[in-house]
């Protein structure tokens, strides 16, 4: 069967079943991974999608026959899967589409400690080998077993963030993906009431789509909050490797809020460390860590750029926009339960309630990514440049995209890597000012197009 090659993405493979992604691929590229990486040993995760099992027990058996030891720990959150990796010290695959639709599946891999495998760090090499139709037949093939490394996991991001203070009523919202695994696993250690929504791991996604930045995910999350009176709402993706909050008002908590609290709390641990953040964070976010006296540095949008970052500069943290946060301690792999333990570490500590905890936090207002259909990306960029590169008091950018930048606000444009769309994110120092300069901005964008998505 040919191999679409069109499901090897920047950073991870993925695409539909069984069309695309089959055991007979799973176990081509179990093969590919450990004849490119040289490892010894391999451990693999699934989440809840009814094919996941089948396709790692099929990436287990090419790897094997390549002649590395599979250990497979069975039902998993990425996270977990990074931690199983960085505790054994071994390159690890994690079967996962994340918060794709129910019909995709894909696979997240990783050389030991959790070090990022993408196009240009093995996941080239990777695909050529698998499209050549070439394997690895060792003399001796490699075992496979199984391991539970949940409780492991829990301990270990307990420690990292331990949550102690007064009593809390959480809510949290799992989508029926592996956050109704793990959540208990590790909330259920503290002195907090969870309130659990849709903890069923049920890979069709019954209730709604695993993907919490989509505002209408979370519309059931917030009233739970409402309706019980809870102090907290959180909202997992698919995979569990992404976390948004909900203040006991109901309201969204912006993930730049959310990165400008963690680095407070890591940088009292740490003073003087360097945090990482990408560039449509909220510029509150380095204007805190410089306040606090770190060291704020700023990167593309994408966990390779973050992950490369603090491996160089040695950062303590990471924050994405999107709902990844990295830390230095979790091997610099992103973990949306840690970044959650963190939200009620510093909520137990306080006696108001969450909006009151966030609120030094919150500085600016911003637009939130607005994506538009526009054919000629390059050009468009292009238009956006020359009317606004020559306005007082701006400031031109092109990092990734283009940034312009005002004491006032600030707004990027990039363009996607895999559709015709361009991605807006305008940040104000009020709503006024925000809504201004997103409002012109898009009008450009927009102004030779009909289709639209947000």
């Amino acid at each position: 069967m040919a191999t679409d090659l069109s499901i090897f993405k920047a950073y991870d493979v993925r695409g539909t079943v069984p069309d695309q992604v089959n055991p007979d691929l799973a176990r081509r590229v179990g093969n590919a991974f450990v004849a490119v990486t040289g490892a010894a040993a391999v451990v693999v995760g699934h989440d809840m999608r009814p094919s996941s099992p089948e396709l790692s027990r099929a990436f287990a058996e090419g790897a094997a026959a390549a002649g590395a030891d599979v250990t497979l720990i069975g039902l998993a959150s990425t996270d977990q899967l990074y931690f199983a990796s960085g505790h054994l010290g071994q390159p690890g695959a994690m079967f996962t589409a994340s918060h794709n639709p129910a019909q995709y599946n894909g696979i997240k891999m990783c050389r030991a400690h959790a070090q990022p495998i993408g196009m240009e760090t093995g996941l080239a090499d990777i695909r050529d080998r698998v499209a050549s139709g070439e394997t690895l037949a060792a003399e001796r093939p490699g075992s496979i077993g199984e391991r539970d490394l949940l409780e492991a996991y829990a301990t270990y991001l307990l420690a990292l963030a331990p949550v102690r203070g007064r009593h809390l009523t959480v809510v949290v919202d799992a989508g029926n993906g592996m956050a109704g695994m793990t959540a208990p696993a590790v909330l259920g250690q503290l002195d907090v009431d969870v309130v659990p929504l849709y903890f069923e791991l049920d890979g069709t996604f019954p209730n709604h789509e695993a993907n919490p930045i989509e505002p209408a995910n979370l519309v059931d999350l917030q009233a739970k909050v409402r309706e019980t009176g809870a102090d907290i709402g959180l909202a997992f993706d698919g995979d569990a490797d992404r976390c948004f909050l909900v203040d006991e008002r109901g309201e969204l908590v912006s993930p730049s809020v959310l990165t400008a609290l963690i680095a407070a709390r890591e940088l009292a641990k740490q003073p003087g460390a360097t945090i990482i953040h990408n560039l449509i964070t909220s510029r509150a976010v380095p204007e805190i860590v410089e306040e606090l006296g770190g060291k704020p540095v700023r990167t593309r949008v994408g966990h390779s750029f973050i992950k490369a970052t603090m491996a160089e500069t040695d950062a303590i943290f990471g924050g994405e926009h999107s709902g990844h946060f990295y830390f230095r301690d979790f091997w610099r792999a992103d973990s949306g339960m840690l970044a959650a333990l963190h939200a009620l570490a510093a909520l137990a500590e306080h006696d108001g309630p969450l909006s009151q905890v966030l609120a030094p936090y919150s500085r600016h207002v911003a637009s939130g990514e607005i994506n538009s259909e526009v054919a000629d990306q390059a050009a468009m960029l292009a238009q956006v440049e020359a009317e606004w590169g020559a306005r007082p008091g701006v400031t031109l950018d092109h990092l990734d995209g283009l940034t312009v930048l005002h004491d006032d606000w600030w707004f990027n444009v990039r363009a996607s890597n895999t559709e015709p769309l361009l991605r807006l994110n305008a940040e104000g120092k009020d709503t006024e000012t925000m809504h201004r300069i997103r409002d012109e901005v898009l009008a450009m964008i927009r102004s030779d197009q009909e289709g639209v998505r947000r």
